[in-house]
């Protein structure tokens, strides 16, 4: 069982950048496909981006294309959000998790290894 630790939110002011990073252990990870997603007060969570096992192919939310950049370093068994040009809009809670190979890296129901989220909120 792999187990996640989100970390790198905060609070920024629009149009300012953050780095999440997530954290493996347990696990090698490069076993599994990630993503990140997220869930704002009141709304239901949704993925945001994700990344296959080996990093050869993205998934980007129509909203954060352009903005948030994902990738992986397999040998620290780490995972980043790199997020630009932050708005209002993004604030929520993220959340990263890991879904085994062999599977679709953008099949959501397979991603069952969740982190304990990190807060981003995005002031105006």
């Amino acid at each position: 069982q792999v187990q996640l630790v989100e970390s790198g939110g905060g609070l920024v002011q629009a149009g300012g950048s953050l780095r999440l990073s997530c954290a493996a252990s347990r696990r090698t990870l490069s076993n599994y496909h990630m993503g990140w997603f997220r869930q704002a007060p009141g709304k239901e969570r949704e993925s945001v981006s994700a990344i296959n096992w080996s990093g050869g192919s993205l998934y980007y939310t129509d909203s954060v294309k352009g903005r948030f950049t994902i990738f992986r370093d397999n040998a620290k068994n780490t995972v980043y959000l790199q997020m630009n040009s932050l708005k209002p809009e993004d604030t929520a809670v993220y959340y990263c998790a890991a879904a085994p190979r062999p599977s679709a890296f953008t099949d959501w129901k397979l991603y069952n290894y969740w982190g304990q989220g990190t807060q981003v909120t995005v002031s105006s």
